[in-house]
């Protein structure tokens, strides 16, 4: 099964995205397999440095690092995959500019909501920052009327115990990209919430 397949956006309706950069995973992803949903914020705006170019791109290197340091010995996106861990992003279009806006994250989210559907095995959702979490959120009042995740800061947010739908969900920071470099403490709390996640999935 293809995820690129099965997730289509019908007519691009946002304004601070580039369509022109649109990715959807292209994954040869048996959905059984799939134990972990790491979402991450959006596509990078340089092909080159997409989760899913070829060798290892800037923001699957980040993301590598931080599994690195939550204690699996992953290498490549192949390494992620086999061990049942499939990376997507909340936005399918990379951004414009700095923010992406509520309008924006509330009509991706309904392709997030088509593609986690994919994955009825899953036992972890992560949510690589504030877009991820937003996202899931829409979903969550879509389907049960409130949101899954208090508002509040990551920091304290990831405190907290979340399940959706029979899967643990857990808040954590944005691990692509520059943004995953900045604070040695954020890359730490990434760190323990990977960790606690493969835990929960036996890696």
């Amino acid at each position: 099964m293809r995820s690129a397949g099965e997730v289509v956006c019908p007519d691009f309706p946002c304004l601070d995205v580039d369509p022109g950069r649109h990715e959807i995973p292209a994954l040869p992803a048996d959905a059984a397999e799939v134990r972990m949903v790491v979402v991450a914020e959006a596509p990078a705006p340089d092909p080159g440095d997409s989760l899913f170019a070829p060798g290892v791109p800037f923001f699957l290197e980040t993301t590598l690092d931080a599994f690195r340091a939550a204690g699996l010995e992953a290498m490549s996106l192949r390494d992620l995959t086999e061990a049942g861990i499939y990376p997507t992003t909340a936005v399918k279009c990379a951004k414009q500019g700095y923010g992406v806006s509520r309008p924006t994250v509330e009509a991706c989210s309904r392709l997030l909501e088509t593609e986690l559907d994919l994955f009825p095995r899953a036992r972890v959702i992560m949510l690589m920052g504030d877009v991820a979490i937003g996202a899931l959120n829409s979903i969550a009042r879509r389907r049960t009327g409130k949101r899954l995740t208090p508002s509040g800061p990551t920091w304290k947010v990831r405190q907290g115990e979340y399940w959706f739908e029979g899967k643990r969900v857990f808040p954590s920071y944005l691990q692509t990209g520059r943004s995953y470099l900045i604070e040695r403490s954020k890359r730490e709390m990434i760190a323990a919430d990977l960790k606690a996640a493969l835990a929960l999935i036996g890696g």
